[in-house]
């Protein structure tokens, strides 16, 4: 047994979609991320990641709760090259890149479902 105290190592955003598989390609394909693993005959609970970002997306039936309800903000570098990238692949861009009064500068989106991401970067002190 350690003595050290417990550490989080990570966390996995969970986010509710009507359609498990059409909700992976779209983050496959539009979002970049790579499919981690699906789970379930038919496909009801998915994972997919980019770089050290994971999001885990359930069905609505297996939950009973509506999808497109959920939001997650994601910190990135370069964030300006990241929404040219994903307004290429036909992501629906809700704001464009902006610098915020909070010290970020960032972009959102919606998935498929209406989930929002929101994706930034620090640009300096904030009051």
């Amino acid at each position: 047994m350690s003595l050290d105290a417990p550490r989080f190592c990570a966390a996995a955003t969970l986010l509710v979609v009507q359609d498990v598989l059409k909700a992976v390609a779209y983050y496959r394909d539009v979002l970049g991320f790579r499919v981690g693993f699906t789970y379930g005959d038919p496909v009801f609970y998915a994972g997919v990641e980019r770089d050290d970002v994971t999001i885990h997306l359930q069905a609505a039936h297996k939950m009973q709760r509506q999808s497109g309800r959920g939001a997650v903000n994601v910190f990135v570098t370069e964030v300006d090259a990241l929404h040219d990238e994903l307004r290429s692949r036909g992501a629906a861009i809700v704001h464009p890149p902006g610098d915020r009064p909070y010290g970020m500068r960032d972009f959102e989106i919606d998935d498929l479902d209406g989930n929002r991401l929101t994706f930034g970067m620090g640009i300096g002190g904030s009051d």
